[in-house]
């Protein structure tokens, strides 16, 4: 997993980070040593953990998530404290017993072209202005 160029993170029932390749380390600014046993939180904005905690336990109950097979773009935080805009999909993992035993996310770090949108589309309505 250390060779793809997607980060690649596990993160137990509890939401405890359990894997982090290389590619993550790269994206989010973290050594495998500083994320394993956190929380995903270190990679969260604060204003986003309710949320995310909320549907993360209602996933762990039921074994469903609604982002299996879409592609999810949210806002995450870098180590130095720098926002990002994150793509990725998740899988969950389930054990002998059919319970969900963690889920796997595959990121990318998406924001120059998330900001490069916003910058688009504040130039498309700058002009649309001009017309008016």
């Amino acid at each position: 997993m250390n060779s793809i160029g997607d980060g690649v993170i596990t993160s137990n029932a509890k939401g405890v980070i359990i894997f982090w390749n290389k590619a993550a380390e790269y994206i989010f600014g973290f050594t495998k040593e500083e994320a394993l046993g956190q929380s995903l939180d270190l990679i969260i904005p604060e204003r986003l953990r309710q949320r995310h905690n909320e549907g993360y336990e209602h996933s762990m109950k039921t074994g469903l998530t609604r982002y299996g097979n879409k592609l999810l773009t949210v806002p995450a935080l870098h180590k130095s404290g720098q926002p990002l805009s994150i793509a990725f999909t998740v899988a969950m993992l389930f054990d002998n017993t059919h319970q969900v035993s963690s889920i796997t996310a595959v990121v990318r770090d998406d924001t120059e072209r998330f900001q490069l949108e916003r910058t688009l589309k504040r130039r498309i309505t700058e002009l649309e202005e001009q017309k008016d």
